[in-house]
């Protein structure tokens, strides 16, 4: 329990999670922004594929795929969007 109280203490916790939910960007909010994309990208590109290719080549293997190839395009548009947003404000 007291490490819990340690952690909630912390500074750098604190003012990480301060940067985070204020909307400023930092080297490790941007980190787990690109995180949060790349796991949206993979759950909708497993969608996107079960969808788009279900019926040919089964669910599973087409969810797989989606899941590969959905973060492809998000992850890069994710760190541009955020050093254009980080560069402009």
């Amino acid at each position: 329990m007291e490490e819990i109280q340690q952690l909630i203490h912390d500074p750098f916790l604190q003012d990480f999670i301060h940067n985070f939910l204020s909307g400023e960007i930092t080297l490790l909010t941007g980190i787990l922004w690109v995180a949060i994309a790349a796991g949206c990208a993979i759950v909708g590109g497993a969608i996107g594929g079960m969808i788009l290719a279900g019926q040919d080549l089964g669910y599973r293997l087409s969810a797989m795929i989606g899941g590969l190839f959905g973060p492809a395009a998000v992850i890069p548009s994710t760190i541009l969007g955020l050093l254009c947003l980080k560069l402009v404000f």
